[in-house]
C-alpha cells in the first residue's frame, strides 16, 4: 500500500514522482540555457559571468545540480538492484555512488557560490 507519494526513496511511486519532477526540471533548464546561447551569439566569460551572477540564474542552477543528483540516483540505484545480485558488490558500488555525489554538489556549489 502506498503511505505518501512524497517520501523520498520509500517506494516505487514516490521515486517515480522525484524523478520526474528532476527531469522537468533538467529540461526546462536546458532549454533555458539553449535559448540564451542562440539569442547572445557573441558568448565570452563576460557575459557567462553576468547570467550567473544573478541569483535567480544561481537559484536555478542550484535546483538543476539538486535534480541532477536526485535523477542520477534514482536511476542508477534502479540499474543496480536490478542487475547486480552480488549484495557486496551492490553495496560497495553504492556507496562509491553516494560518495561521488556528494563530492560533485559540494564541487557545484563551491563553483556557483564563489565570487
Amino acid at each position: 500500500m502506498v503511505k505518501s507519494v512524497l517520501t523520498f526513496g520509500q517506494n516505487g511511486l514516490s521515486d517515480w514522482l522525484w524523478q520526474r519532477v528532476s527531469a522537468v526540471i533538467l529540461a526546462l533548464y536546458t532549454i533555458f540555457l539553449l535559448g540564451y546561447i542562440l539569442c547572445h551569439p557573441g558568448l565570452d566569460f563576460a557575459v557567462w559571468q553576468t547570467l550567473y551572477a544573478h541569483p535567480a540564474m544561481r537559484l536555478f542552477t542550484l535546483f538543476a545540480l539538486l535534480s541532477l543528483l536526485i535523477h542520477s540516483w534514482i536511476g542508477i540505484w534502479t540499474v543496480l538492484t536490478d542487475y547486480i545480485k552480488y549484495v557486496y558488490l551492490r553495496l560497495f558500488l553504492e556507496i562509491a555512488l553516494v560518495l561521488a555525489l556528494a563530492i560533485y554538489f559540494v564541487w557545484g556549489i563551491q563553483i556557483l557560490w564563489s565570487v
